[in-house]
């Protein structure tokens, strides 16, 4: 076996993995990148980005339809399969050659290949052994299943979905998380029958409750059917389709099956445990500062409990980097990082539900409730919605909450207001332009700050 040696070995190419491999190398360390598929990983090639990009032609398709009502003549005469997945595979390969032009100009050596922790802070690649200074685990995740379900012809997952050639005219996706709402929303724009099953009692059910209803309005005005609180028993598949049955009896027809119930942490046989990394069902144990159980063995991303985000995978390899070059970076909590669902309409929050701030602070809490039809710029693209601010009474704001088109673009201030425990009346002077839909966000601090403007 041949040995290779360098400052960092990062096992995994994608968020967190190539995030920690370019902050390494521009703080001066040489970097080894092991991945097996292609750099970018799972956001790059099967989630974040083709599907955001879907999301923008059914955005496109549902803008000539409606074109009339702005006095726009337009007609839509039908959805291209074929030029989707052309329009949707040139933004990614884009995005890959510029990943590969950054890691090569950073000096990182990429090896292509399966590899498999070993002892002694080492990687090993066939009949090659890459030992680092420092190891840094990014394995990414894998999209679950339930007990019993087997994915295979009509019965998807999202990576099968993205691989689909034609517009299904009736799906059913079983869960109402993001990755089952992004693709309800992406084939109804597209002409698609959709029914959402989930389990539990509403849509994006780890959102604030007013969010989840709003969502939930929005998708049965667009004709979006959801059996929320109903749970799958069994599917049956045909050459022509599928036939979904359900815990009360119900049973349901579609041409697929989507099943969308979540991603799991890609750590099994990998050689993990072997090499002295504590796994809690399947999740690489670690702790404040992303170490695990082994010596010099650090972990990112998707195999670490929490928010499954690139973005917190891209922050948390970052924040492994800078330590290994002799920083001391801050740590970001898990309440501060941003979360984006892009379905028409969007849902986007930072930090605490009213139901969790409750938890926390008691009934010293505060929340309010901004409609959107009170925006001028919500008016003029057409959508409806709600910005939520909950603050602790007489304190700091503790979660931001917003559900419209396009509203995960105004996050941000959502995130700097609570990652900086700033208080309404701290942020009531600020000047928001008009008309924007940032001015939703305002008014609800400035009604908040005992000064509302608009708001009642």
């Amino acid at each position: 076996m041949t040995e290779h040696t360098a400052d960092v070995v990062v096992l995994g190419g994608g968020s967190g993995g190539y995030a920690a491999a370019l902050r390494a190398a521009e703080l001066g360390k040489s970097v080894i990148l092991i991945e097996k598929d292609k750099l970018g990983g799972t956001c790059l090639h099967r989630g974040c980005i083709p599907t955001k990009a879907l999301l923008h032609a059914a955005e496109v398709a549902d803008h000539v339809r409606t074109a009339a009502s702005v006095g726009v003549t337009a007609t839509l005469s039908g959805i291209d399969p074929a030029g989707v997945t052309a329009y949707r595979d040139g933004i990614v390969a884009k995005k890959h050659k510029g990943l590969q032009g950054l890691i090569a100009a950073r000096g990182i050596e990429v090896v292509a290949g399966e590899g498999r922790l070993t002892a002694g802070r080492a990687v090993a690649v066939g009949d090659d052994l890459y030992r680092g200074t420092d190891v840094i685990l990014a394995t990414g995740s894998y999209s679950r299943t339930l007990p019993g379900l087997q994915i295979g012809g009509r019965v998807l997952t999202s990576e099968g979905a993205l691989a689909l050639d034609v517009i299904p005219e009736h799906v059913i996706i079983l869960g109402g998380g993001v990755i089952g709402v992004e693709f309800a929303s992406v084939w109804r724009s597209f002409g698609a029958e959709v029914t959402i099953v989930e389990a539990l009692d509403h849509l994006v059910p780890n959102e604030d409750i007013a969010v989840s209803k709003a969502l939930e309005r929005a998708f049965r005005k667009r004709g979006i059917a959801a059996r929320l609180g109903a749970r799958f028993a069994a599917v049956t598949q045909t050459d022509a389709g599928v036939a979904v049955s359900l815990e009360d009896g119900t049973s349901l027809d579609a041409d697929y099956l989507l099943v969308a119930v979540g991603r799991g942490p890609a750590s099994t046989g990998l050689g993990f445990e072997e090499a002295g990394v504590t796994l809690d069902r399947g999740f690489v144990t670690v702790d404040e500062r992303l170490r695990t159980t082994a010596d010099h063995v650090w972990a990112v991303g998707d195999i670490v409990p929490g928010l499954q985000l690139a973005h917190r995978g891209f922050a948390q390899g970052i924040f492994v980097a800078e330590q290994l070059a002799g920083l001391s970076p801050v740590a970001v909590p898990e309440s501060t990082i941003p979360r984006v669902t892009y379905s028409s309409p969007e849902v986007a929050s930072v930090g605490l539900t009213e139901a969790q701030a409750r938890e926390v602070h008691g009934e010293a809490v505060v929340a309010y409730e901004y409609n959107l039809a009170g925006n001028g710029k919500s008016e003029i693209i057409g959508t409806a919605g709600i910005v939520k601010v909950v603050r602790q009474q007489d304190g700091p704001i503790l979660g931001v909450h917003l559900v419209g088109d396009r509203v995960g673009e105004l996050i941000t201030e959502g995130q700097l207001a609570v990652g900086w425990e700033a208080h309404p009346d701290d942020l009531a002077p600020f000047i928001h332009a008009h008309p924007t839909q940032s001015e939703a966000l305002g008014e609800a601090f400035l009604a908040l700050a005992g000064k509302p403007l608009h708001a009642l």
